[in-house]
């Protein structure tokens, strides 16, 4: 049994460097239904099941201060390729959808969970609002939220079942839909020749040098600042039961991040590269406190999934047709909230190689939205349960 911190953390970085190196070395069909990602939180919450550490007060410590001070510099990390000059170029047609998109799955959220919350277990608004961050941005996002709003480590495998088996559902919907595009757009009356003209543009503008040690760095130093700045800062201002330090230190870190994307900083290559890193970590420490004998209610949440899923694609199709948007743009609206940056280029390819820019752009803006949308989906869904 592992009682050593370091070696704690080196079991953790291991697992999850074996499960992404198969990932993006094999040809495993596992992954296509559960990502590295999700995959390594459950290899993770395996061992943890079968007590390969004890929870001694030395990894315990460990595992607060890492997740604690690298989460903050995560989010500065991934916000800085959302350039808000670009984001721009999406046009007002695709930055509609993309609105509607978020604001329709927190409507199904509330929904949801209000016709479900006598199946679930207490406190499962918190759970909820973690998915709800991760499908209006992506799984940065959901620990943020985790940790902003202290969701128990164990309620994350719910979240983290729904964010698979239910996305990855979703994605084959809407990948399925691309041949019908046409019959669609005429049904709403769209007209989508210009998206081809923006994918080209967005494409320019996103060079970066090639990545090298200093400018990881760089990158890495800075990070660390601004997650130490946050925490501090948010010593100093007023909290409350649902709106922490925590959440105050998420806040200062977003904002910082999408100012700092339209400095030279956002050129500097590696961002994406090191806030990946920081995420696998922290996804495995998470699920190192969990344990697979918690998730007892597993069924009730996939339907509730699905549920919610049904409404925001009812939501959608209303206000397509009434706004005349085109599949293109109501799919990767979705996609850009429900899958991220992982998903939405593939979506965006199948139309045309040259909307690909377009898709994650459109998964950039949820990074963004994501925090601050989970949550207010979260304290909506906090006054429903009390």
């Amino acid at each position: 049994m592992i009682t050593s911190s370091f070696i704690y953390v080196t079991a953790l970085l291991v697992i999850a460097a074996s499960l992404k190196l198969l990932e993006t070395n094999t040809r495993w069909r596992l992954f296509e239904y559960l990502p590295a990602i999700v995959s390594l939180y459950f290899v993770v919450m395996l061992c943890s099941t079968f007590g390969v550490w004890e929870k001694t007060e030395e990894i315990n410590n460990a595992y607060k201060m890492l997740r604690n001070n690298l989460l903050p510099a995560m989010i500065f990390l991934m916000l800085l390729d959302a350039d808000l000059r670009q984001i721009k170029q999406l046009g007002g047609r695709m930055l509609l959808a993309f609105v509607i998109a978020a604001v329709s799955i927190g409507i199904a959220f509330v929904i949801a969970f209000t016709v479900f919350q006598g199946y679930l277990q207490p406190g499962a608004w918190k759970t909820l609002a973690a998915l709800s961050g991760s499908w209006m941005g992506g799984t940065g996002n959901m620990v943020a939220i985790q940790l902003a709003l202290d969701v128990p480590d164990s309620s994350m495998g719910y979240t983290l079942l729904i964010d698979s088996i239910d996305y990855a559902m979703w994605v084959m919907f809407l990948l399925a839909l691309v041949p019908h595009a046409k019959r669609f757009n005429r049904w709403v009356k769209a007209d989508s020749q210009f998206l081809e003209k923006i994918g080209a543009n967005i494409e320019l503008d996103n060079e970066q040098g090639p990545v090298n040690a200093g400018g990881l760095l760089i990158l890495l130093a800075i990070a660390l600042l601004m997650s130490a700045l946050a925490q501090s800062a948010a010593q100093l201002l007023p909290t409350s039961a649902y709106f922490t330090s925590t959440a105050w230190t998420v806040l200062i870190v977003t904002l910082a991040g999408v100012i700092c994307a339209i400095t030279p900083l956002a050129k500097i290559a590696g961002a994406s590269q090191l806030s990946m890193l920081m995420l696998y970590l922290i996804i495995a420490l998470i699920a190192s406190r969990a344990n697979f004998a918690e998730l007892t209610q597993a069924p009730v949440y996939i339907i509730l999934g699905l549920v919610i899923l049904a409404i925001h694609a009812l939501i959608m199709v209303v206000m397509a047709k009434w706004l005349k948007l085109d599949l293109f743009t109501c799919g990767v609206a979705s996609l850009a909230n429900i899958g991220g940056v992982a998903s939405a280029p593939i979506l965006a390819a199948s139309y045309s190689k040259a909307l690909i820019p377009v898709g994650v752009l459109m998964a950039m803006v949820g990074y963004i939205i994501g925090t601050g949308g989970g949550l207010l989906v979260g304290k909506i869904l906090s006054f429903i349960a009390s």
